[in-house]
């Protein structure tokens, strides 16, 4: 079997940029204080599991923290966190990825100057949570095309996009909200890195017999990974979280295997994957 790993794949800028920053805490953390984090760091439950060792406890709001230091993950949260981070007198270790902070600026921004604010992302999503929660928590959440339903029309609209969503997907949505004011203002704002890896998973997936995606299952930037090899390989795309998900009996039938990764995976992971595929 010849494996071949896609040219963009694995931890992200932002990502690698948090984990940085927690590591670096843990290491000058000499006298053992609380180390937080709102929220899982980031999506995956093998990274999360070897922070929790390191003594990082995921909490899930900030009433749960008497003192110490609280990591705002790479997802970003809404404004009034920071709030009453402050309030508390917390340690507020920022890791908030540059791309969702640009979003938040922007929503901030243009709903102060009246405009209708819209998101095309997940409801649930920590980033779009986060997001919303700079703007009053007053925009419209898109998800899919029948949700453009909920829209009304107005005078001013300004339409981001969580950086995870697939380009494809921006641009047919914010096309049609286009009919739903007089003015409309459109940033996208997926990540240059979402779009390369997204780019490089489609170009391997027309070149092998079936595509391995490494990701957490909840992740959401790996969720359309499986999504785009899908639609070239819809009968042999498969998405695992470590070596023990691979589905060795199907995959002993491909003579060529390509492998990508989301944004939240780290490189041991997808190298003990490939490791694997190669001794089959």
């Amino acid at each position: 079997m010849e494996v071949i790993l896609a040219d963009n794949s694995g931890f992200c800028f932002g990502v690698e940029k948090a984990m940085n920053t927690t590591f670096k805490e843990i290491n000058s953390n000499q006298d053992k204080k609380n180390i937080l984090s709102l929220g899982p760091l980031i999506h995956n439950k093998q990274v999360v599991e070897e922070l929790e060792d390191k003594g990082v406890k995921v909490i899930d709001n900030l009433e749960e923290i008497p003192n110490g230091s609280v990591i705002i993950r790479s997802h970003g949260v809404p404004e009034k966190i920071y709030e009453v981070a402050k309030s508390k007198k917390l340690n507020v270790i920022d890791t908030t990825c540059p791309f969702v902070r640009r979003i938040q600026k922007i929503v901030k921004d243009y709903h102060t100057k009246g405009y209708e604010i819209v998101i095309i992302g997940n409801p649930k999503h920590p980033e779009v949570i986060g997001i919303n929660g700079w703007c009053d928590n007053k925009a419209t959440v898109i998800k899919e095309e029948e949700d453009i339903n909920k829209m009304h029309r107005v005078d001013k609209l300004c339409i981001v996009v969580q950086t995870t969503m697939s380009v494809s997907h921006f641009i047919k949505i914010s096309q049609e909200l286009e009919n739903y004011a007089d003015e409309v203002i459109k940033f996208n704002t997926i990540c240059l890195a979402t779009k390369e890896r997204q780019k490089s998973a489609r170009s391997l997936a027309e070149k092998v017999d079936a595509m391995i995606v490494i990701g957490g299952y909840h992740s959401s930037n790996t969720q359309k990974l499986v999504s785009i090899c899908k639609e070239i390989k819809p009968n042999s795309t498969y998405h695992v979280e470590t070596k023990e998900n691979l589905p060795i009996e199907l995959l002993k039938c491909y003579n060529i295997v390509g492998v990508t990764a989301g944004a939240s995976t780290p490189k041991w992971i997808i190298n003990e994957i490939v490791k694997k595929l190669n001794s089959i």
